[in-house]
């Protein structure tokens, strides 16, 4: 996912290392922080796969200060970024993915934006159903405080299915406005 991310900020303006690292923390959140071991690895890859390009030239050097060296996309980063933001498949709900991939749902397109809200929410009912069995069949055998926990969990899985489904209403309701938009369009040109 640090992939995508990178690309994706990337895709919006170029920017150097500590600079994405900062726009990493906003969309990543501040409870999964990207250590510059994990991120210069990363643009070192992205780099030799020709995803992105390294322009020192750009930068102000500062007396004792270090060249900051500035990350561009490359057209066939972009290429690779539009295939990532095209895959809708399960690996786009999981808990580590669908915040990243939610992040950059302004430059996925529709139908991928659909079949990933509703992979998320079929992936959180299945747990939902889990918890509320589990809960069930172990309430006699469970302290309080697990209980409690158990219980919070099952609140936030609720919490996020009720929140998916107005995504979906959503998606839904704008998908369809825009084909009645196009045939609108379409009838008085026809009829002339």
């Amino acid at each position: 996912m640090l992939e995508l991310a990178v690309l994706g900020l990337l895709n919006e303006s170029p920017m150097h290392g500590y600079e994405l690292n900062k726009r990493l923390k906003g969309v990543l959140g501040p409870f999964r922080a990207i250590s510059y071991g994990t991120l210069y690895p990363c643009l070192n890859a992205l780099q030799a796969a020709g995803y992105i390009t390294a322009d020192d030239s750009a930068s102000e050097v500062g007396v004792g200060r270090r060249k900051k060296t500035t990350y561009k996309l490359t057209a066939e980063g972009k290429e690779r970024l539009q295939e990532q933001l095209a895959e809708g498949g399960p690996s786009a709900w999981d808990d580590e993915s669908f915040g990243v991939r939610f992040a950059f749902f302004a430059q996925t397109d529709a139908e991928t934006r659909l079949r990933i809200l509703e992979g998320r929410r079929s992936r959180l009912e299945e747990r939902q159903e889990n918890a509320t069995s589990s809960m069930s069949t172990t309430r006699g055998r469970l302290d309080r405080y697990t209980l409690e926990l158990q219980r919070h969990g099952l609140e936030s899985v609720e919490r996020e299915v009720r929140w998916l489904n107005e995504l979906i209403a959503t998606e839904r309701a704008g998908v369809a406005a825009r084909p009645a938009r196009t045939r609108r369009t379409a009838t008085p040109q026809t009829a002339k």
